[in-house]
């Protein structure tokens, strides 16, 4: 009896884990290096070992919670899209019931972890619970859930403005921008392996909405990225490795723009990927900036 109570308390863990996608960093590391942008910069270099903690924790636990709560909307889409019919509540192995306590868990989790900083900072992370508890529901009401999707993956930029420095800066939100507008592209790039699926049960997405112009549409977005980025170095008056990480991620940008050339799945998908190596680029060049000039 004892074994089969094991057995089950470990497999009930397992379909946790795999929930809240705790086996595919890809998603956290994409929302952890914007995160370690707004840090560094807004401490100057040298963040406070705290806020720092408090907010890696949070971008995994958060980035957890966004997966559950995700699946649980999805749940009657799910099982008829290729790439997602295997997951845990769409595949019957996790109760949509269980998935809405362990969302809960996550997210007590995080405010815990919030409740450390000052005021100003716990009452934006009630706007980012918010913005993350209701992006998977945007996809049934309109065709920029990325954009949605960036606002949310971005908040922790004006928060981490807010944790280090009591206040948001013009910079900041210049930064919260930029990175608004990545998660779009990059989750375009997402969406775009799944158009096919998405077309025959009626779920939305940018990539439908740029049609024939996706490829355009995200390098222009991709070009005020980058110009984004570059006036946050001006305006913090960074140097030449900054600019030297910004120049790595533009040839990055400009070979994800040749993976979807041709719209492919696996390439697309392979695109998305890549913009991981995009974040630590220009992280890179803000630790060695702050470090060497």
């Amino acid at each position: 009896m004892s074994a089969l109570i094991s057995d089950r308390i470990c497999d009930r863990a397992r379909q946790y884990w795999l929930l809240a996608r705790f086996d595919r960093p890809i998603g956290t590391l994409i929302l952890l290096w914007p995160t370690l942008w707004a840090l560094w910069i807004a401490g100057n270099g040298k963040p406070d070992a705290l806020v720092c903690a408090v907010f890696v924790l949070g971008v995994v636990l958060m980035r957890a919670a966004g997966c559950v709560i995700n699946d649980y909307a999805d749940r009657n889409f799910d099982p008829h899209v290729e790439r997602t019919r295997q997951r845990p509540i769409a595949a019957g192995r996790v109760r949509p019931k269980e998935a809405l306590i362990l969302f809960a868990v996550l997210c007590l989790i995080s405010f815990g972890l919030v409740l450390l900083m000052n005021r100003f900072t716990i009452g934006l992370s009630f706007i980012g619970a918010f913005l993350a508890a209701s992006y998977p529901f945007m996809k049934r009401f309109t065709h920029l859930p990325q954009a949605y999707l960036g606002a949310a993956f971005g908040w922790a930029v004006p928060m981490a403005f807010a944790a280090q420095l009591n206040a948001i800066p013009l910079t900041g939100w210049l930064l919260y921008l930029a990175v608004l507008l990545w998660a779009l592209v990059y989750d375009t790039m997402y969406a775009m392996v799944d158009k096919d699926d998405d077309l025959k049960i009626g779920v939305k997405s940018t990539a439908i909405l740029f049609g024939a112009y996706d490829r355009h549409i995200m390098g222009a977005l991709q070009i005020v990225i980058l110009a984004l980025l570059i006036a946050v170095g001006r305006m913090q008056e960074l140097g030449i490795f900054y600019y030297a990480g910004l120049l790595v991620a533009t040839g990055l940008a400009v070979y994800q723009q040749k993976l979807i050339f041709r719209r492919e799945r696996a390439l697309c998908f392979k695109a998305f990927l890549n913009n991981n190596w995009f974040g630590l680029a220009v992280f890179i060049g803000l630790v060695l900036d702050y470090r060497f000039v």
